[in-house]
């Protein structure tokens, strides 16, 4: 079915993956506005268009930013819940240096186990049979780098509306300067016009 033409103002209804609009295209401004009496109007709409793409970046960027530090973490905790998989029973403990917090690290000696305790987040920590452990933090690691490259697509998708919507403002404000240029010109000529008139007459 073909696009239907934007009404007057009306604001393409086409989104992204994600749920995010695309932003109108102004190839012509007279879709847009009717006359210099829409421009003040047709501006300020786009111009909150372009906040709320703002808004939705700032957002994907703190998103963003949460996946990239997550995905090392959960790496790392997969590589050593493998690793763990491997020890055989019965095979010497080995020695470890955990991390208690930020600052504290103490040592353990650590026998072949068949489960671990992964912390799921909010003081959380829950004990996992190791496949399952392993079959966990396969699956977070996977989705986390999936929503680190949707947030990453959504960030360009929405630095491209922003565009779109300064090159859509720009259009319509200089579309309002050569209308206004154009009434004075035509106000001049009318008056021009009734001089030329009298003084013939």
């Amino acid at each position: 079915m073909a696009d239907k033409k934007p009404q007057k103002g009306e604001v393409a209804a086409t989104t992204n993956p994600r749920g995010i609009p695309q932003a109108p295209f102004v190839d012509k401004v007279e879709d847009y506005v009717t006359s210099r009496a829409d421009v003040e109007a047709t501006l300020k709409k786009f111009q909150e268009m372009i906040q709320k793409y703002q808004f939705m970046e700032a957002n994907k960027q703190r998103s963003a930013v949460g996946h990239r530090e997550k995905i090392p973490d959960i790496q790392k905790t997969l590589d050593m819940v493998k690793f763990l998989k491997t020890r055989e029973a019965g095979s010497d403990p080995i020695e470890t240096t955990f991390e208690l917090n930020d600052t504290l690290y103490a040592k353990a000696n650590v026998p072949p186990t068949e489960e671990v305790y992964l912390w799921l987040g909010a003081n959380v920590m829950l004990s996992y049979p190791i496949d399952e452990a392993d079959e966990l933090l396969t699956t977070r690691l996977a989705t986390a780098k999936q929503n680190l490259t949707n947030c990453d697509e959504d960030l360009d998708f929405l630095r491209e509306q922003i565009t779109t919507m300064e090159v859509a403002t720009a259009r319509v404000y200089n579309w309002d300067v050569t209308m206004k240029r154009k009434e004075k010109q035509d106000q001049a000529a009318l008056e021009s016009g009734g001089k030329d008139g009298s003084q013939n007459g």
